[in-house]
């Protein structure tokens, strides 16, 4: 069973950074497509970023030119690189990817706080 883990929350200042990584617990899943999500208790979860292997990208208004996915896949590993935070950028973080099954299955992250001090 292929689990995705997250590191790399934490607090840092406003107008700081953080990068969070989520790596695949198995080499042989391919992280093709992989996506970052964020969730506070009064929102629901948000995408705010997505990488595709056909070369596609997607950033959130709210966090595009701030926010980069970076991947590394020798190390089956992804980042999300997060400049000049926000006060409204704490959350817990998730990744999300998908695997080549029809219908794709589903793999999250077990989640990842950040938080955000002025």
């Amino acid at each position: 069973q292929v689990q995705l883990v997250e590191s790399g929350g934490g607090s840092a200042q406003s107008g700081g950074s953080l990068i969070l990584s989520c790596v695949a617990t198995s080499r042989t899943f391919s992280m093709h497509v992989i996506e970052w999500h964020r969730q506070t208790p009064a929102e629901r979860r948000e995408l705010v970023a997505r990488w595709s292997d056909d070369g596609t990208t997607f950033y959130a208004d709210s966090v595009k030119g701030r926010y980069t996915i970076i991947r590394d896949g020798p190390a089956n590993t992804v980042y999300l690189r997060m400049n000049r935070l926000k006060p409204e950028d704490p959350a817990v973080y998730y990744c999300r990817s998908q695997d080549y099954s029809n219908p794709p299955k589903d793999y999250w992250g077990q989640g990842t706080q950040v938080a955000v001090s002025s």
